[in-house]
């Protein structure tokens, strides 16, 4: 990949070159502290390390026994997401005895956790030898303190400055003062005296007996603390409980596959660990890692990826959104008052204004987005009177909207950024290359997405909804009469019909960018095109140009800059295809739902279960392994979410708890799945569990039971 020279040409969510293997990592996250080390539990350079508001504290963390590191057996993080665990092995060893240790004897586990911004680990060990004696145990460690965007490529010309270690008997302080004044430290304390301790290193000599066991407690936090088991029980048990708490929430799906039910078990575990739980109720992290912090778009949808399931996760993105609404302009940060955010960062050089992302609002569609999911979440649950207190930051974010649309003849929404220190694209696919026309020139701005005109679409008519039960018929009314121009013009100047598709962008000229794209599935997603329109797009996303065997691709094969190994430009992202794969549904595509879904099943398979954040879009071929993009986050929120938005669709589900109804519209079950369960789904003081049960070519679907003042009415049209 390019690396770029300014961060302009920086897409918000793409890694530079010199980053390391996702896949190949193992990953520890607790709100705003996370952690990543290679499978023997190191954190040995590069861009790995622990991480705590977007400040790298730890940055190298490496074990070694007689001054070589351990062999690997095996590496992995715990189903629940909470342990982190190495078990390694010695080579072969001066005397413990009189004899030389062989190969194999001395078993060494690394087990850790991450709990209230510390890390917590114990590092086993247990002599399988005959002989008694002493394990020289080494551990060095390093804290750089550099700002997220710093690990990530950026360049400073100046830094703050390093205090002297402070050295105890049993740990090191670490102390760094940022530019912007602000005191950061990193603590590593030990359960027993070392026999040699320094600013970088600390040394054991461990006696362990024949056939006997020593335990070593490290923990990684603020301050010097006395680490032991009765700590690292105590602790273990609350992040246990806290992540137990987080991944229970919502509905449950039992499938009657084993391994789609795996896929299912990691995705909504990956959910929980990215979940943090803020003043304003949870929140979706976007990934790690480098994403591990509030974002606007990823939020959102991955709120309502899981709405069906789980709308709390929906209730705290709107509240959280709604408390951080723009109210004021700013060039700088692409701020205007009612703009929905699009990402939060409280690295130093985000608090100097370095770069414009302590606060950025430069996202055209979370605005719509955020109004969408507002009307969705109250067709879903009901809850008027948490709209109610929304319905402030509603309005700011439609007046917003319409003020925008003023600003182009048609009344699109479109994008622009204030300052070369924002993005130049502005939606999801938001490389410096994604958008542009068929010849490959860049479009001039300002660029209206086709997509967005989708949400924002659908977004006037939540309002007009909202509003009507709101008792407010003027404004309902104005806000349809704008939906209602708003789709005849997209539908007017996005539709190619030479190429039966809608154009994935104008530029600021109103020329279309004639380029098929993975956009126009955003907008099946939303409903606006025909029926027949909708239905021919749909099928296109089925064929080779855009389908390559595991998911649909971001861009058609005949784009003049199609690339599978890009980030945006011929790649496979989930979440694209969760929402393509909804659009389809909407559009009477059930069966090509089915084979979607089926794809990134399969490919989830090749992934651990884990669909990372994007790969690469090359063609299934026979035998092989969907082909990795290097660089891609694992985990990852929206792709995490995308199993329940396609199984979704596949099931055909909608709620209106307004009406007390589940709806139900061509089921079909996924391939090899032939009974399917979705427990406790809960509205208005009920609680519903559905079955989906395969008879021959049809699926019966059917509630099992229901609790709850009211008879809830099952609407099935198969």
């Amino acid at each position: 990949m390019k690396k770029s020279s300014s961060v302009p040409e920086q897409p918000q969510h793409e890694q530079c070159a010199n980053e390391p293997i996702a896949q190949n990592l193992f990953v520890l996250v607790d709100h705003n502290t996370y952690l990543v080390a290679n499978a023997f539990g190191d954190i040995d350079g590069g861009a790995v390390g622990m991480f705590h508001h977007d400040t790298r504290l730890l940055s190298r963390y490496q074990l070694t026994v007689a001054g070589q590191r351990p062999s690997l057996l095996s590496a992995a993080v715990s189903q629940d997401n909470v342990y982190f665990r190495s078990h390694l092995t010695n080579h072969p060893l001066p005397a413990l005895g009189e004899e030389d240790t062989p190969r194999g004897v001395i078993h060494i586990e690394r087990k850790r956790f991450l709990w209230e911004e510390r890390m917590f680990e114990c590092i086993s060990l247990f002599n399988y030898s005959d002989q008694p004696g002493k394990l020289p145990i080494d551990l060095r460690f390093c804290g750089d303190f550099l700002d997220m965007f710093e690990v990530r490529g950026q360049s400073r010309p100046l830094r703050g400055t390093f205090s002297e270690p402070e050295i105890f008997e049993q740990g090191v302080v670490l102390h760094y003062k940022g530019l912007d004044n602000q005191q950061r430290c990193m603590a590593i304390s030990f359960s027993e005296f070392p026999g040699h301790i320094s600013g970088d290193s600390a040394s054991f000599q461990i006696y362990i007996g024949a056939h006997q066991s020593h335990e070593l407690y490290i923990e990684v936090g603020s301050s010097i603390v006395q680490p032991g088991r009765t700590r690292y029980r105590s602790a273990a048990a609350q992040a246990c409980r806290s992540m137990r708490r987080k991944e229970q929430r919502g509905a449950r799906i039992k499938a009657s596959g084993r391994l789609f039910q795996a896929w299912v078990n990691k995705s909504r575990a990956d959910l929980a660990l990215l979940t943090a739980d803020l003043p304003s109720g949870p929140y979706p992290y976007a990934g790690v890692p480098w994403y591990s912090t509030p974002f606007g778009r990823d939020a959102v949808i991955t709120a309502y990826q899981s709405l069906w399931l789980n709308p709390s996760l929906a209730r705290g993105v709107l509240a959280y959104l709604a408390a951080h609404q723009a109210k004021e302009v700013s060039t700088f940060s692409d701020a205007e008052p009612g703009k929905i955010m699009h990402e939060t960062r409280q690295g130093e050089m985000s608090k100097l204004n370095e770069l414009p992302f302590a606060r950025y609002y430069g996202g055209v569609d979370t605005t719509p987005l955020f109004v969408m999911l507002a009307g969705a979440y109250a067709k879903r649950t009901n809850d008027l009177a948490f709209i109610d207190a929304l319905w402030p930051a509603l309005e700011l974010a439609t007046l917003w909207m319409e003020s925008n649309a003023l600003k182009n003849a048609e009344g699109f929404i479109s994008y622009q950024r204030g300052e070369v220190t924002g993005l130049a694209n502005q939606g999801w696919k938001d490389s410096h290359d994604a958008i542009f026309h068929r010849d490959g020139r860049n479009p001039e701005g300002p660029i209206a997405l086709v997509e967005v005109q989708g949400y924002a679409w659908r977004a006037f008519l939540s309002m007009s909804t909202l509003a009507r039960q709101r008792g407010n018929e003027h404004a309902a009314v104005r806000w349809q009469n704008i939906a209602v121009r708003l789709r005849q013009a997209v539908e007017r100047c996005f539709w190619m019909e030479d190429q039966q598709f809608y154009a994935i962008a104008l530029d600021g000229n109103g020329k279309r960018c004639e380029v098929k794209a993975s956009n126009a599935g955003h907008l099946l997603f939303t409903g606006l095109p025909s029926p027949e329109r909708g239905k021919t797009v749909a099928r296109q996303f089925l064929t080779s140009i855009f389908y390559n065997g595991w998911g649909v691709r971001t861009l058609e094969t005949g784009a003049v800059r199609f690339n599978p190994m890009s980030y945006h430009n011929g790649s496979v992202w989930p979440h694209d295809v969760a929402l393509c794969a909804a659009g389809m549904a909407r559009y009477g595509e059930q069966l090509g739902v089915v084979r979607v879904l089926s794809g990134m099943f399969e490919a989830a398979t090749f992934f651990g279960m884990r669909l990372p954040e994007l790969f690469c879009g090359f063609k299934r071929g026979p035998g092989e392994a969907p082909v990795a993009y290097p660089v891609a986050c694992l985990p990852q929120a929206w792709a995490a979410g995308s199993i329940f938005m396609l199984l979704q669709a596949c099931l055909g589900i909608t709620i209106d708890a307004s009406d007390y109804r589940v709806v139900i519209r061509q089921p079909r079950l996924p391939i090899g799945i032939d009974r399917l369960e979705v427990r406790e789904l809960t509205f208005n003081q009920h609680r519903v569990d559905l079955g989906f049960q395969r008879i021959g070519e049809r699926v019966a679907a059917y509630i099992e039971r229901q609790d709850g003042p009211n008879l809830i009415r099952l609407d099935v049209k198969l």
